[in-house]
């Protein structure tokens, strides 16, 4: 019996052996064909900027919908995720702004929704993401614009506002604070370290589990990470892509307090994306302050059947009560329907600028 089980197993293995041999063979086509593509672009002119984020979403959600299992759709799409990264780089990295320093969990968005072959350039501040993008020097930049707990950024939106930058993908990152250190025992932690926002989101579990460590508040978990590394007791909370970063021990996963703590990032870049098939479209407004104003605008989207996803309000700084909109509907600036809504809500405006349509982010 064990005989016959040792023959299945080595039978098996041989089939792996094979189908690993096949699968190498079939990526290194698929990345010939990738670079084939990019010479084609680069004979007819483009030099920039390869990536064509419509395309991208084609391919990752007709394998995700394809996929029969036992992989999960999530698996299929980080796999094929990182080949077309990889395949992109090939003959250029994509130059992605994110708000440093490194190992935050904007870094963080950006490999997840680029894959880790790009060239991730990390920027002091949202403004310096907004200007490294515009000046060229990356092709795109990722920005946190709202968090399930915290609420709207309100610097990504006012940025939004005066810039000529377009919105061309978003993220939805669940955000999950990571207990890390050098040592590899909880007992020995005598100090924790973190941005104010993470200590105060996993301060149960840090008081039931360690209610003696000393916590301290510092600018960026990146940060934290980086000064646990430097001590030998102390711990840091914060993202995956930090321990690998600062060579640290990840001793206690998932510690915060609240389960669906989400993040969600926009992706920016100067060249607009086209359809899809499964997009939003973000909008800025200004109104004038009448009577029905604002219902003015919000009925052609429902006459049209335009589903509206969000719509918040920000001080215009330009008058006393004086408000801009920011709102998110289904659909591509390109489809028919929303774009005969948009035609009839621009006569109810001082100002519509579209701020971009893009894919929605893929689960």
């Amino acid at each position: 019996m064990i005989g016959s089980n040792q023959q299945e197993l080595q039978s098996i293995r041989k089939e792996i052996d094979h189908i690993d041999d096949e699968l190498l063979e079939l990526l290194n086509r698929r990345a010939r064909c990738a670079k084939k593509v990019a010479d084609i672009k680069m004979a007819q002119g483009e030099i920039d900027c390869f990536h064509r984020p419509e395309r991208e979403v084609e391919v990752l959600r007709r394998m995700m919908d394809k996929n029969e299992g036992p992989l999960s759709r999530q698996t299929i799409g980080r796999f094929f995720r990182e080949l077309m990264s990889e395949c992109l780089a090939l003959e250029k990295p994509l130059g992605v702004a994110f708000l440093g320093p490194e190992g935050t969990f904007t870094q963080q968005a950006a490999y997840r929704h680029f894959g880790h072959a790009i060239c991730a350039t990390p920027a002091a501040s949202i403004d310096d993401i907004f200007k490294v993008v515009e000046s060229g020097l990356c092709q795109y930049g990722v920005v946190p614009v709202e968090n399930s707990t915290e609420g709207v950024i309100t610097h990504t939106l006012d940025s939004l506002l005066h810039s000529p930058l377009v919105i061309t993908g978003e993220v939805s990152l669940r955000i999950h604070h990571n207990l890390m250190s050098r040592q590899q025992r909880l007992d020995d932690i005598t100090a924790v370290y973190s941005h104010q926002q993470s200590l105060a989101q996993c301060r149960q579990w840090l008081d039931r589990f360690l209610p003696n460590a000393q916590r301290t508040a510092v600018s960026s978990n990146a940060e934290a990470a980086r000064l646990a590394a430097q001590q030998e007791y102390a711990a840091a909370i914060a993202g995956e892509v930090a321990a690998d970063l600062y060579g640290l021990h990840i001793l206690e996963r998932d510690i915060e307090d609240e389960p669906d703590n989400t993040t969600r990032f926009l992706v920016i870049g100067r060249i607009p994306v086209g359809p899809t098939g499964g997009d939003k479209t973000s909008l800025l407004l200004t109104l004038q302050n009448d009577p029905g104003a604002l219902y003015g605008v919000l009925e052609p989207f429902a006459r049209h059947g335009i589903s509206m996803s969000k719509i918040e309000s920000r001080p215009s700084r330009k008058a006393a009560w004086d408000y801009v909109f920011f709102v998110d509907v289904e659909g591509h600036l390109k489809d028919e329907s929303l774009a005969m809504a948009l035609k009839e809500v621009a006569e109810h405006v001082t100002l519509l600028k579209i701020l971009g349509s893009y894919p929605r982010a893929i689960d």
